[in-house]
């Protein structure tokens, strides 16, 4: 592995009710990657203005290549649904903060 990604993924509008039915699976899907060779390093929603409601998503994923991270993806469950209006994968360099603590708690 060895290679960053980040992933900013942003919901069509009125999905809360479909983002929090998934929720479960897709958090499933994150911490079991299964026959993927990926890990997910970080995570979480991306919320609106005021804080309150959950309107997007951004991981920092590593993986040995861009291929690996987009079938990963395409398996995610909120990927499968049609919550996403946007998906962006893209390179992305840790140069801040300790690699070696990141990880789910």
């Amino acid at each position: 592995m060895g290679q960053f990604f980040a992933v900013f993924a942003t919901d069509h509008s009125d999905c809360q009710a479909l983002r929090q039915r998934l929720r479960p699976s897709h958090q499933a899907h994150l911490r079991a990657t299964g026959d993927h060779r990926v890990v997910v390093r970080l995570g979480g929603p991306i919320l609106d203005d005021a804080g309150a409601a959950m309107t997007g998503t951004l991981l920092v994923i590593e993986a040995g290549s861009l291929p690996e991270v987009e079938a990963f993806m395409r398996d995610d469950p909120y990927v499968q649904a049609g919550l996403f209006a946007s998906l962006q994968i893209r390179p992305w360099h840790w140069s801040l903060g300790n690699p070696e603590l990141r990880g789910f708690p």
